[in-house]
């Protein structure tokens, strides 16, 4: 075929020369593209789970300041419940006001040193702080103090107790008491 053979066949058939270009062009622009394909699913994929988790978000922040508040004074309660480690006077007092309102016998409270905490834990924000109790009295007398400590005023775990029975049923319980309180450094 000649040079003027195809120039007289394209001016016999320009629709159909032109719409084959035009097959040819599209043909290679979704080739090119149809390659982004998995990029865009992807893409939207991600958009839809932000999106969900965006709405989701929305929905859980509707009640949002309350339990913030909730929390806030939750956080409080709990300050106001703490023994500070450093101050002796004010936490032997809170055992000599035990000791009236009971009426057991405190004869031997002491501050007992810290135990050694586990060095792969990181550093708490509270810390242990823990005595070493003897009290005298009746079963009742002691169950009482015992009863104030689990329910009072600060935050209490007995680590050990023991109970010495004297032979005679008249005589005073002796209770010797280890614990600890929640508290601040």
């Amino acid at each position: 075929m000649s040079n003027e053979e195809l120039i007289a066949l394209l001016k016999k058939n320009p629709i159909g020369i032109a719409c084959g270009v035009l097959s040819l062009a599209l043909f290679g622009g979704w080739y090119y593209r149809s390659g982004d394909v998995p990029t865009a699913d992807a893409t939207l994929a991600q958009k839809q789970a932000e999106g969900e988790r965006y709405a989701l978000n929305l929905t859980n922040a509707a009640q949002l300041k309350e339990q913030y508040d909730a929390v806030v004074a939750a956080n409080k309660e709990v300050e106001t419940r703490l023994v500070h480690a450093n101050k002796l006077g004010p936490n032997l007092q809170y055992f000599y006001r035990l000791e009236t309102e009971t009426g057991a016998k405190l004869t031997d409270p002491r501050p007992m040193a810290p135990r050694g905490l586990n060095k792969n834990v990181a550093k708490a924000s509270f810390t242990p702080v823990g005595f070493s109790l003897t009290l005298n009295g009746d079963l009742a007398q002691v169950l009482n103090f015992l009863h104030r400590l689990e329910s009072g005023a600060h935050y209490c775990r007995v680590l050990s107790l023991s109970c010495g029975v004297p032979p005679e049923r008249s005589l005073p319980l002796n209770v010797a008491l280890s614990l600890e309180f929640l508290g601040l450094p």
